[in-house]
């Protein structure tokens, strides 16, 4: 099933894996081994920048903990539950949703998956690069054109490689990314803990419930949200006997640990220094550098390139496969390729081009945001209402239990981002303004008014893919799972 770099047993090989089922002699290892990949690929110094991101909308320490707590563990623990999925049925996460959405009617959520993935890679590729150029400028050493390019060359590399070669890698990349980057993150902490001033933070004044509310679901966005159309992609690889609640508890810890430590810390520091805050709206690693002694800014460039690293490598993975899922025929590593280029060329506008990182970035989150949480929704519904494992011949078969285009859930997603978008803003990215258009007809203050950052669309968008599904849905499925299985036959893969 793979083809092996040198031949020894032992040794790394290209996985050529895609959207096929991985058979019961594949599938090894525990819940447990669900948290080195989750926790490498979270443990960015990103999550220290979420601090001041949360703080922007304008609440206080205590609210932003809170806003932070409960988005990063609630959105991680969807993550969880759709991981499920993976060991029900042992193939990536956009095929299973071939039983909510049938076998080609998927391509829409898998297409709106693999946007979010390539612009997920590309934001972290292109942080990466700005980081590094700037720890390069602090030490003198030059931080130019010439320094992105050669940081954009490298940490482009080592993403598109990971990618390439797969599911052993990555596992042990992150791996080795765990143990590293938890190490010199708790020494970046112990280093800088001398900037928190609690009078400074203490003295934050207290936002509306409608600017909690923004910043909840911002967590909500930047974290699981932006991982959930993935979940399963690694959990496909565990044995079906595996319980199904140590993998939500290992998929939802693993991910949640490090947000929440490095977010309680990065309150600390942009609640004490509102110049900090303002400058990781600019650069959201670099400026936390300027925080650090000269001799350990290497160190601390090491961290910020392999925690983003982590996450971009897990993005490129899923958005090969997503590609797949999306109608394109061709080998996964070929996928990942094409990918990586996408990911090059994005990071090249974001590093060279544009002169703003949080506004585009806010409007990426929140417009797929929205899309996704509807998929959430029908997904997780989907999810509940059965009780067997998934039939994985049909889950390739248009003509299968499973159907081909169903009309209901692709509506159903149409309507709630539909209505999503009508009830969310993003007033920093000027081609999105047309976004919220339901705000003045519901008496919610219009595109200006208390709640227009609420981005109350997002929660609107899950809640209604998962409770039309569960009224619309429940007999269908059930003659899905009471129909006799078939003989195999042709596949659409």
């Amino acid at each position: 099933m793979t083809d092996s770099l040198d031949g020894g047993p032992g040794h790394l090989q290209v996985e050529t894996h895609g959207l096929d089922v991985i058979g019961d002699a594949e599938r090894k290892g525990t819940p447990r081994t669900l948290f080195w990949p989750w926790f490498g690929a979270n443990v960015s110094i990103l999550g220290l920048s979420y601090g001041a991101f949360a703080l922007g909308f304008g609440i206080s320490f205590g609210q932003a903990l809170a806003a932070g707590v409960i988005g990063i563990v609630f959105s991680f623990l969807l993550c969880g539950f759709v991981a499920v999925a993976g060991k029900r049925g042992s193939a990536p996460t956009m095929v299973l949703g071939r039983a909510a959405y049938g076998v080609r009617g998927n391509r829409l959520p898998s297409a709106i998956s693999w946007m979010l993935t390539v612009g997920w890679e590309t934001v972290l590729v292109a942080l990466a690069t700005l980081a590094t150029a700037t720890v390069f400028d602090r030490l003198g050493w030059g931080g130019g054109t010439g320094t992105q390019v050669v940081a954009l060359t490298v940490v482009a590399g080592l993403t598109v490689v990971g990618g390439v070669m797969g599911f052993d890698l990555i596992m042990r990349l992150q791996t080795a990314i765990t143990v590293i980057t938890g190490v010199l993150t708790v020494v970046y902490v112990a280093l800088v803990a001398d900037h928190i001033h609690w009078s400074t933070v203490n003295a934050v004044p207290a936002g509306s419930a409608q600017e909690f509310i923004g910043a909840l679901v911002f967590m909500m966005t930047g974290f699981g949200l932006g991982w959930v159309n993935a979940a399963a992609d690694y959990s496909r690889y565990l044995p079906r006997t595996s319980s199904g609640r140590g993998v939500i508890g290992w998929t939802t810890f693993g991910a949640s640990l490090a947000p929440l430590v490095l977010l309680v810390f990065g309150l600390l520091l942009a609640g004490s220094s509102s110049g900090l805050a303002t400058a990781v709206a600019a650069d959201p690693i670099g400026a936390l550098a300027a925080l650090l002694p000269t001799w350990f800014l290497v160190p601390f460039a090491v961290v910020a390139v392999l925690g983003l690293v982590g996450g971009a490598v897990l993005d490129i993975y899923s958005s090969g496969l997503a590609m797949l899922s999306a109608g394109v025929r061709i080998p996964r590593y070929a996928a990942a390729l094409i990918d990586g280029v996408l990911m090059i060329a994005g990071a090249v506008y974001i590093v060279f081009v544009a002169d703003d990182f949080l506004g585009p970035f806010m409007g990426f989150l929140t417009t797929l945001g929205v899309p996704i949480a509807a998929w959430c929704g029908i997904m997780l519904a989907d999810l509940l209402l059965r009780r067997r494992d998934y039939d994985e011949d049909d889950l390739y078969r248009p003509d299968g239990r499973y159907g081909d285009v169903p009309l209901t859930p692709l509506l159903l997603t149409l309507a709630a981002t539909a209505v999503g978008w009508g009830l969310v803003t993003n007033a920093s990215a000027s081609r999105l303004d047309w976004q919220g258009y339901l705000l003045s007809p519901l008496g919610l203050g219009g595109r200006s008014g208390a709640w227009a950052y609420a981005n109350l669309g997002v929660l609107a968008a899950l809640a209604l893919g998962f409770l039309g599904t569960l009224a619309l849905r429940r007999g269908r499925i059930r003659d899905q799972e009471t129909r006799d299985a078939r003989p195999a036959g042709e596949r659409l893969v």
